[in-house]
């Protein structure tokens, strides 16, 4: 486990000429962070992911939003099981993102706590049974790094990104630890998180 948040910066506001050194800087910055993820303790993490459930919850209870966009957990993302299980008991239909086209916005699924799921082309968790419907009001967003100015750093294929370029646009909440904290560039295509939920608040 690392303590350390002080994660490699990257300069913002990066202006297009530098747009190459920018990607470059963002694939060095996965990579580490990647390995500061895995690195953490089990059993720290999952104090973590029970303290950011919580955290959802009460956000749940201030929102009221009926459907929220989930996420099936990867690459030592959060956990949120306990969470999803709760809401799922105060009656919020869950809702998990679909790729069904590579360059298109997400689509999402209806699911349920404890129904089937199969792994689609891209090794993701969807409902065995896809039932798409439309966007959901709120999505809870997994960040592999955010900074201070609300952008989050995900894995590079900007499927969150196109989603929120759609109107309504969903209220969104990243979900990251505190220790992924960094600095870094932001490209024309992102678009800030209305929110950011970890261990710490």
């Amino acid at each position: 486990m690392t303590n350390d948040p002080r994660i490699t910066r990257m300069p913002a506001g990066l202006p297009a000429s530098t747009a190459q050194t920018n990607a470059e800087c963002k694939a060095a910055l996965r990579k580490r962070l990647l390995g500061v993820r895995r690195a953490l303790d089990p059993v720290t993490r999952a104090s973590w992911d029970g303290t950011i459930c919580r955290q959802i919850v009460a956000w749940w209870q201030d929102a009221r939003v009926p459907a929220l966009g989930v996420y099936w957990p990867l690459r030592d993302e959060p956990d949120l099981h306990p969470a999803y299980a709760e809401l799922a008991r105060l009656g919020v239909r869950l809702l998990l993102p679909v790729v069904l086209e590579r360059d298109a916005p997400l689509a999402f699924a209806v699911w349920e706590p404890g129904e089937p799921l199969v792994k689609d082309t891209m090794g993701i968790a969807v409902p065995a049974q896809l039932r798409i419907e439309p966007t959901p009001p709120a999505l809870l967003v997994p960040c592999l790094a955010f900074n201070t100015q609300g952008y989050r750093l995900g894995y590079g294929g900007g499927f969150y990104d196109r989603t929120l370029e759609k109107t309504p646009r969903p209220a969104t909440i990243g979900i990251a630890y505190v220790c992924l904290a960094a600095e870094f560039g932001s490209d024309g295509h992102d678009v800030p998180l209305d929110k950011i939920i970890t261990e710490a608040g």
